[in-house]
């Protein structure tokens, strides 16, 4: 629980994920880290403390993910390359300004070889397919810089024959509306300059009616409130320019709730264990709902928008005003 954002206390937690390689769970995340690590920074990065891990650490470990039968990256260690871990890895160095260590013809070849003559992603050599991996490809390519690469009627074809008649996108086609495939869905369309393909002032009313009575949002209808929704669901109405359509302070104090403010973090809702995932989402959450002492996420790509802007990938997204501290 908590009025405020306990900055120093995220901050400490985040650095202290990790550190016991004895635990357990450690061992159990092992085919999340990649993603952990660039949940953890991007966090970071948004509360002002990007360097608060050690960067050429960070390098190392995600050049050791390489997956070099592949040409990508893993999400471990010895672990074969994948299309999220590549995405996250790809992330990781941009915010590191260590891009060139990317062998970037390979990564390019690994993702455009993932998609499928439907014109979705599979996840990796396994097959697998969902609108998340389709999204991956499309921001790892444009973060690269080599977008021009991908068959973009394709692409927006699938995602167009997902969208279901309540306007929101499922996670392949004939799937439900789910919140996190919509702005899957939503930030690809932002990225390819197809926005046209939404309904926006239909979708704009179904992500709106994701707020519950108590602030919090929920992925679709009739499902429980959880911190991870503040993003998925406020990034697409950033998108969109329907950030003012939802109650901002009620959602302001749901996440600030969900804080653990003994050990650091946030977790999906209040009284639960902390997670890095649900750290990130919440804190980015804020961002996006103008929270003071907090830098501009960028909602397309989930990374700060002042690098997005640098590297000259920014489009026409809007959350509220950042309020001036108190």
């Amino acid at each position: 629980m908590g009025s405020t954002l306990n900055i120093p206390l995220h901050v400490k937690y985040i650095q202290s994920l990790g550190e016991n390689k004895d635990d357990l769970v450690y061992h159990l995340t092992a085919h999340l880290r990649m993603n952990a690590v660039y949940w953890g920074l991007t966090a970071l990065h948004v509360m002002r403390h990007k360097d608060a891990l050690n960067r050429d650490e960070m390098i190392d470990f995600v050049m050791s993910c390489w997956d070099e039968e592949a040409g990508a990256f893993g999400a471990h260690p010895d672990h074969d390359a994948h299309l999220h871990s590549t995405l996250s890895a790809i992330q990781i160095l941009a915010m590191q300004n260590a891009l060139d260590r990317v062998d970037v013809p390979r990564v390019v070849k690994y993702i455009l070889s993932l998609q499928q003559p439907s014109g979705v992603f599979a996840g990796d050599y396994s097959g697998e397919i969902d609108t998340r991996f389709l999204c991956c490809a499309v921001l790892a390519l444009s973060l690269l810089g080599h977008l021009h690469e991908l068959d973009v009627d394709k692409t927006v074809g699938y995602i167009r024959r997902c969208r279901n008649f309540d306007g929101g996108f499922g996670a392949r086609e004939g799937a439900e509306s789910h919140a996190a495939q919509v702005f899957v869905c939503v930030a690809a369309l932002a990225v390819l300059d197809r926005l046209d393909e939404v309904d926006q002032d239909m979708l704009g009313w179904w992500l709106a009616e994701r707020q519950l009575p108590n602030g919090g949002l929920n992925g679709r209808p009739e499902k429980l409130e959880d911190v991870c929704y503040s993003f998925w669901v406020l990034s697409a109405m950033s998108i969109l320019n329907k950030v003012p359509w939802i109650n901002a302070d009620k959602l302001t104090a749901f996440i600030l709730s969900a804080q653990d403010l003994e050990q650091g973090g946030i977790a999906d809702r209040p009284g639960d264990q902390p997670d890095v995932f649900h750290t990130l989402f919440g804190v980015a959450g804020l961002s996006l709902l103008g929270y003071p002492g907090l830098d501009d996420l960028d909602p397309v790509y989930c990374m700060p928008a002042g690098l997005i802007e640098s590297m000259g990938l920014r489009k026409g997204w809007k959350a509220l005003p950042r309020k001036a501290s108190s």
